[in-house]
Formats: C-alpha cells, structure tokens, sequence
C-alpha cells in the first residue's frame, strides 16, 4: 500500500539502469585498465571472463536490450563471485559483513530480480515492442 506504488515501474526503471550502469564500470575497469585498474594478481578468466560478463551485461541491463537474459547470466556470475573471491578465502565464512562480499551478493540478487522482471519501462525492449510508456 506504499506511497511509492503509483510510482513503481518508473522506480524499477532506475533501479535497473543504474544497476547496469555500475556494473558495467567493473567490467570496463578489468577490461580497459580504467577506474584504478585490473585487480592486482586477478587471472584471465577473471579478467576477461567475468570482466566481459560485467560490461556487456552491463550494458544491456542498462539499456534495457535483453535484460533478463542479461541479468541473469550477470547473478550467476556474482554468485560464483562472491563465492570465490569471499567465502572460499575467508575460510568457508557465509556472512557478507565478515567476508567483505556485500556488493558481489547484493548484486547476485539485484541481478536475480531484474531477471524475474525483464526490462521493463525507459528500455530499447519496450521500445522494439512499441510500448509508450
């Protein structure tokens, strides 16, 4: 019964775009070297792997082409993120505030709902499909 519920699809819109956004300047700091660089000692999978994954899905959750396609490779790339990166090294510790993994699971579950969701309004999706929202 939110005060927001009038508002909801052009909040979603946002939230998606700016999900896209930021995930792509990860994806362009491993790729292109920009925004402090690659990850000291990061392998090429990791690199050029998840770094395409981050940038391409990137762009195509932010603009709306393809988002839940996207945005769902994207989740299972921060699930297998968040559990290589932060739980397998902190010896098997799960709790995203002691593993230091709280982005890589919040994403993983943005991700997740924006895949359940689809692209929605303010997207080349709606778009292509003629919506005049």
């Amino acid at each position: 019964m939110g005060f927001l519920k009038p508002h909801a699809e052009r909040i979603y819109a946002l939230l998606r775009i700016m999900t896209g956004f930021m995930f792509m300047f990860h994806g362009m700091q491993k790729l292109f070297g920009l925004f402090g660089g690659v990850p000291p000692g990061a392998p090429p999978f990791i690199v050029y792997g998840a770094g395409g994954i981050e940038f391409v899905g990137g762009v195509l959750v932010l603009i709306g082409l393809f988002a839940a396609p996207a945005a769902f490779i994207s989740s299972g790339t921060m699930a297998v993120a968040y559990f290589m990166g932060h739980v397998i090294p902190n010896q098997g510790n799960i709790l995203p505030i002691v593993n230091k993994g709280e982005l890589a699971a919040l994403y993983c579950f943005v991700f997740l709902y924006i895949s359940a969701h689809g692209s929605g309004i303010w997207s080349v999706d709606a778009a292509r499909q003629g919506s005049k929202s």
